[in-house]
């Protein structure tokens, strides 16, 4: 095979990089040791949902080059999510300075520089930090994530998965972690000893290792992660009012000690939107680019259930118009079946200073393309802000294999002051919506009203009383003006004739011909609200779900009695699932 000379790899590199539609600029190729400004390297934007990896050894610059990249997507209108573990990303909203050092690298690589800010929405997990406080309900996050925050193993993952499905089956909305308790202790109690039976499965040896990983969660203060308004991810995908993506920054500094926690919601988000998304195809840009930073920990001991879950979600939320880049040290920390589908690569600096580091630099290099590179030694020889890229061309080819010195972010490479992030929170628009928390009636409230006497779910929604802001109904709080039911009282006659409309129409194929009431208007102060959860009535008797089928039998007539009756004991509607197990209220609906 012959040398190419020097302005023969040049002349590849040009006219692989040389691109149609818009890109994203990534900075100017390095060929035999001399930089070449004239050899851009970019990444059509169309190919950002082709997902990606970045990629290297710490200090090489991986923050720096994502931060880069969220400048130009934003300014392209593309909205971005970035998770801010150290708290340098927050400076995407203050404006850079200059300096002689910064001016000659740009001038070098042919990039015209000057200081901007960019939209940047702050947001924190659970309200731990500076930013909008990010919450999920515990039915929403699902039991194969929370199986993953909770270290458990198949069989404790499988079991809960059962949990779950006994409490969506009976309108046990699982809002916060007290409510999760509050089933399991139900199920492991002499009066839920029956349906513990039922659902086969679930031995209360392994629902009482549930239960105290459940309550060293709740000592751990993770409970303030879990509840409601839970974030609708939808707030993701907006723009500012000038046409540039808002960057979402979930600020997770004071999370560096719970790496599983932050790691596991950030795949609830992402989940959350697999399954709300439509369908898209390929459009000319993402509809959002979502950075996972600290990939590895999403994989370190996952189940196989999880990994199924996350190759499923990045396989097939491309045509939804979303991209993933994936952050970490080496390819080698995701698993083959993702790391096939991470199409764009920018692969910083590697160290080879043990035996496992040559290992897993000898992996990386056979990851790439053929190239006009000796990858061993670049990729232990490249400089801070230095990578060596290949990614996807318009037609979905890739590109020829490039080292390149990077672009430099045009706002602050480091974090933003307390005064400027706080004042940013305050003067959010989602700050009223997802700002105080609430405690609707749920599960625990149901399973604990009247004496903990539990027989069937308690109604919710609008008369069920109000919401109780950053607190819990206690004890005997329940009543008849805030939606408890007291053992043996009677079933509401209104929704035995609802019930008994629909299974009619269900069971006959045609419309009711009973008379339908007149629905009532909820309340909503802001659309799009959460919806609160379907009503159910309280039962009687019979265990859960089990009097009302013998109601709705006789509201039916004697002809239907039997199938009625069989139907009564499924009125706990099953949640929509998605891949993680995941079911928001959007999509209960």
């Amino acid at each position: 095979m012959a040398i190419k000379s020097t302005a023969d790899k040049v002349a590849t590199i040009v006219q692989g990089y040389t691109l149609e539609g818009p890109t994203i600029e990534l900075g100017a190729a390095i060929v035999d040791g001399e930089l070449h400004k004239d050899a851009p390297v970019r990444l059509p934007l169309a190919m950002m949902n082709r997902h990606g990896l970045v990629a290297g050894a710490t200090g090489t610059g991986k923050t720096v080059t994502l931060h880069m990249m969220a400048e130009q997507l934003s300014t392209a209108g593309v909205p971005v999510f970035l998770a801010d573990i150290k708290g340098d990303l927050s400076g995407l909203a203050t404006a850079a300075t200059g300096s002689d050092k910064l001016l000659a690298r740009t001038e070098s690589i042919g990039q015209p520089w000057s200081g901007k800010t960019f939209p940047v929405e702050f947001l924190a997990l659970g309200g731990d930090g500076q930013g909008i406080p990010v919450r999920a309900t515990v039915t929403s996050f699902g039991p194969i994530l929370l199986s993953r925050v909770m270290d458990l193993n198949e069989t404790q993952e499988s079991s809960l998965q059962l949990v779950f499905h006994f409490a969506d089956k009976n309108n046990l909305e699982l809002i916060d972690l007290k409510d999760l308790r509050a089933v399991i202790q139900f199920l492991t109690s002499a009066e839920g000893k029956d349906e513990l039976e039922e659902l086969g499965g679930l031995s209360k040896a392994t629902a009482g290792v549930i239960l105290r990983e459940l309550i060293t969660l709740e000592a751990q203060g993770m409970e303030k992660f879990f509840g409601e308004p839970e974030f609708d991810t939808a707030e993701l995908l907006r723009t500012a009012p000038d046409g540039r993506g808002v960057v979402s920054c979930l600020e997770l500094p004071t999370l560096q000690t719970k790496p599983m926690l932050f790691s596991t919601f950030l795949m609830w988000l992402l989940a959350d939107l697999f399954e709300d998304l439509p369908e898209a195809g390929d459009l000319d840009k993402p509809k959002l680019v979502f950075f996972l930073d600290e990939a590895h920990l999403l994989f370190n001991g996952a189940s196989k259930a999880f990994l199924d879950a996350i190759t499923t979600t990045v396989r097939l939320i491309r045509s939804k118009g979303v991209g993933i880049f994936f952050v970490t040290q080496t390819p080698k920390d995701v698993p083959a079946d993702v790391l096939g589908q991470l199409a764009n690569r920018v692969q910083h600096a590697l160290r080879a200073y043990t035996p496992e580091d040559a290992k897993a630099l000898k992996a990386t290099v056979s990851t790439f393309p053929t190239s006009d590179y000796d990858l061993a030694e670049t990729l232990t020889t490249a400089g801070i802000g230095e990578a060596v890229i290949t990614v996807l061309n318009e037609k979905g080819a890739p590109t020829p294999v490039a080292l390149t010195r990077l672009r430099a972010p045009e706002s602050v490479m480091g974090p933003s002051t307390d005064a400027l992030i706080s004042s940013t929170v305050a003067g959010s628009a989602l700050l009223p919506k997802y700002g105080t928390a609430v405690d609707n009636i749920s599960a625990y409230e149901k399973i604990t009203a009247e004496g903990g006497d539990y027989t069937g779910a308690a109604p919710t929604g609008p008369a069920a009383g109000a919401a109780h802001p950053g607190g819990s109904r206690g004890r005997g709080q329940s009543g008849a003006g805030d939606g408890g039911a007291a053992p043996g009282a009677a079933l509401d006659p209104t929704a035995i004739d609802a019930e008994a409309r629909r299974i009619e129409e269900e069971i006959l194929g045609r419309p009711s011909s009973r008379p339908a009431e007149r629905p009532k208007q909820p309340e909503y102060r802001d659309a799009p609200e959460r919806q609160a959860p379907r009503q159910a009535q309280p039962t009687g008797g019979g265990g859960i779900g089990g009097g009302i089928g013998d109601d709705l039998a006789g509201a039916l007539g004697g002809g239907l009695k039997s199938m009625a009756r069989s139907l009564g004991t499924q009125l706990g509607r099953e949640l929509l699932r998605g891949v993680f197990g995941t079911s928001s209220k959007r999509r209960r609906r």
